[in-house]
Formats: structure tokens, C-alpha cells, sequence
């Protein structure tokens, strides 16, 4: 595969990770587009938000930093709520590259959207459930780590590397376990 097609497969399985950041609870297992926020009253659309004094673009600056990642950007699909960043590199002439990113999602479970079951695995980061998801639209090479804040809220880690899905979620794991502790408590 040449280094153009690789790049090819890893940006095509980033922005499909980016989209499931952007989706509402699915329907018929077809995800769907998240609606924007009421912006009528800042302090109404904020009340019960526990994200609403955090920055997702600087939790993952901060997470990422020295280790030789893009500045976090928001994220196409889901702008107001999710980051990413990226690192590539073509050392010894063979190009890597992995995306990663976090969304903070007011209104949704850390248990929406879990394309299969079976192939997922949960567990407790400290005090605060988790499902990772290998491969969570079915393209390998990504990882989706969701967190429980509260209820009704979640935190999702997103990595993306072409086709090593067991390499972006030792990365997915790594970065859910620094994004925690920045977390509000359940």
C-alpha cells in the first residue's frame, strides 16, 4: 500500500470517527446528526451541562503536549463539543500517522451508539464507567473510548490509525485515562 493510500484509509476512518462524535442515539443502527443547541440564553443552554466551563480543545493540548501532536482544532462534524489532534510521521521513510480526539457530550449515555456488543469490553476508570469500542463503525484502525459523566453526559476518546486498531486503542486508553481526572465527578 503506498503512502498515499494509507493516508487515504486514515483520513476516511478520522472523519467517520469525527461523525459518530456528531450523532444523536441511533436509529435502526443508523446514527443520527446531532441538532444544535438553543443558543436563546447562554446560562439556560449551560444549566445541568457538566461541560459548560470546560475546553476540550485545551484538555487535549494539555493531554498531548511534547508528544509531538498538531495544536487540537475543532472537529468538522461536531465543532462546539469535540477536538482532535494529529501526529505523522514518516521516519526511516515509512509514514504513521494517528488522530486523536475527545468529545464532551451533554444529552447522551456513554452507552449510545455501541455498534457491537460483542467486540466491545467495559470496565471502571476509578470510580467512572467505560465502554471501548474496537473498530466502532466497522473500519479498522480506530478505537472509541466512552466515559460516563453523569447520567445523562459522556466523554468520548477517539483514536484513528490507518489500520492498527490495537495501537489507537492503546492510544484511546491512554488519553481516557489523563481526560478522567479533568473530568466533573459522576
Amino acid at each position: 500500500m503506498t503512502r498515499k493510500n494509507k493516508f487515504a484509509v486514515f483520513a476516511g476512518a478520522a472523519l467517520a470517527f469525527a461523525t459518530v462524535a456528531g450523532c444523536d442515539n441511533s436509529v435502526s443502527g443508523a446514527p443520527q446528526p446531532k441538532t444544535a443547541p438553543s443558543t436563546s440564553s447562554s446560562s439556560a443552554a449551560n444549566a445541568g451541562n457538566p461541560f459548560a466551563s470546560l475546553d476540550q480543545c485545551k484538555i487535549l493540548d494539555e493531554i498531548l503536549a511534547g508528544q509531538g501532536y498538531s495544536p487540537a482544532t475543532p472537529s468538522v462534524a461536531d465543532s462546539q463539543r469535540s477536538c482532535q489532534a494529529q501526529f505523522t510521521s514518516t521516519a526511516q521513510d515509512k509514514f504513521f500517522s494517528i488522530t486523536v480526539g475527545i468529545a464532551l457530550q451533554n444529552g447522551q449515555k456513554y452507552t449510545d451508539n455501541i455498534r457491537d456488543p460483542k467486540t466491545s469490553r467495559s470496565g471502571k476508570l476509578g470510580d467512572r464507567p467505560f465502554i471501548e469500542q474496537p473498530e466502532p463503525l466497522g473500519i479498522a484502525g480506530g478505537c472509541q473510548v466512552g466515559m460516563s459523566v453523569g447520567p445523562n453526559a459522556r466523554a468520548l476518546v477517539i483514536a484513528a490509525s490507518g489500520t492498527d486498531t490495537a495501537g489507537a486503542c492503546k492510544k484511546a486508553e491512554q488519553v481516557a485515562v489523563a481526560v478522567d481526572p479533568k473530568l466533573p465527578k459522576n
